[in-house]
């Protein structure tokens, strides 16, 4: 018989990069999750926007269980067939025309601006490379993305930092025209800021970074790593703005909770890249396409997107009659199923309080910064599960104004 595992070996056995609750999660299913004590929590944290179909659902779990009877692991020494039935889909169903996959976020946004500095180089302009991104943004844990990533504290400890990379403010296009010249490589900005708090990029600053991309040969890169997928009502956040990036990366629900991630872009930037250039060990391996291909075919169909935003809707409409009862949030923001509760000033700095308290009453909810509270539930949650979700927001937000 195995050892119980409690929540101290946590602290006695992991690298202190993390601070989990003071629960261990054990099982899940749909928006429903249980720990060790066989508590019940609605789930409205989704994994980060990972978990696009909730827990253990059977789309899902049959693509894993037919495929770990196939076939695991190739390299891509060779290919396989569950990673190009995904390219082809990808491809089909976007702007894109060639995919590179990876294992995460961070790996395909390193891919993206790794291309962009190739890129720069090949235009004959020695000194093309030039990086323009956006305060509060966020894109990921390695060297190069989270110097791109505009919280410096994620980066400053890690200096020296890449080089030529200027960060101006999300949603002020007149400071980013200021910058965005012939020596810019890339432009790489989320449509909604996730980790920043929650923040819808305008349509006019998205559509002036286009144009400008466009005038001085920059390639703009949308990080969609967290807004793909159906999250925002749309297979992907773009296809909500009237504008197209020149590259796209996504990950996150594209696995649905297996670990896999994709730079999409066109056959101009593509080609770019040369054999050897950049590379995977695990990357396109045929469980995680596999698993990805079905949460893929079941996210892309109308009654899914409608029901985001129908779902979307309920979320906004519950969450400002809690407002006008307890007056907590100065506003709630986003789209589809990625919503952020900014605090008021007068309770600054207390969003971990909040998501504390609502797991004391049996919900899990997420922070973007200290001063939002963020929901990112699977897509799938239903009218009953947001309302039992809400009940428990409620009890939490009572207690949090007596605290």
């Amino acid at each position: 018989m195995q050892d119980q595992i409690q929540r101290h070996h946590f602290d006695d056995y992991m690298v202190p990069v993390f601070s989990p609750a003071s629960f261990v999660l054990t099982r899940g299913q749909g928006s429903r999750i249980w720990d060790q004590n066989d508590k019940e929590y609605i789930d409205f944290a989704g994994g980060i926007a990972v978990n696009a179909l909730g827990h253990a659902h059977p789309v899902a779990v049959k693509a894993l269980t037919e495929q770990a009877q196939k076939l695991w692991h190739v390299s891509n020494v060779y290919t396989n067939e569950p990673v190009l039935r995904l390219a082809k889909n990808l491809v089909e169903h976007t702007f894109a025309d060639k995919i590179f996959f990876c294992n995460s976020g961070a790996e395909a946004n390193e891919a993206a601006l790794k291309l962009a500095r190739k890129i720069g180089l090949n235009s004959g302009q020695a000194d093309k490379n030039h990086i323009v991104a956006f305060k509060n943004a966020f894109h990921g844990r390695t060297l190069f993305t989270v110097t791109a990533g505009g919280q410096p504290k994620y980066a400053q400890d890690f200096a020296p930092l890449p080089a030529h990379i200027e960060h101006v403010d999300y949603n002020d296009l007149d400071a980013a025209l200021r910058v965005i010249n012939e020596k810019t490589c890339a432009v790489i900005v989320e449509p909604i800021q996730g980790e920043g708090g929650v923040v819808p990029a305008q349509i006019e600053f998205l559509q002036g970074l286009r144009k400008r991309c466009n005038d001085v040969g920059a390639v703009l890169i949308f990080d969609e790593v967290q807004t793909g997928m159906g999250r925002t009502g749309a297979l992907y956040a773009y296809m909500n703005t009237g504008v197209t990036p020149d590259i796209l990366t996504t990950a996150k629900a594209l696995g649905g909770g297996f670990p896999i991630g994709a730079m999409i872009t066109t056959d101009q930037y593509a080609s770019q890249y040369a054999i050897g250039d950049h590379g995977t060990t695990y990357g396109g391996n045929p469980l995680g396409c596999a698993v990805a291909n079905a949460v893929f075919e079941f996210i892309n169909r109308p009654e899914v997107f409608d029901a985001v935003k129908q779902r979307s809707e309920q979320f906004f409409t519950g969450i400002q009659a809690l407002n006008e009862k307890y007056t907590v949030f100065e506003q709630v923001r986003g789209q589809g199923l990625l919503i952020g509760c900014v605090l008021k000033d007068e309770y600054a700095g207390r969003a971990k309080d909040l998501m504390t308290l609502a797991a004391e009453f049996g919900l899990l909810v997420l922070m973007a910064g200290p001063n939002v509270i963020r929901f990112a539930p699977a897509l799938v949650i239903t009218e009953e599960e947001v309302n039992t979700g809400l009940a428990c927001f409620e009890k939490a937000l009572a207690s949090f104004m007596t605290v």
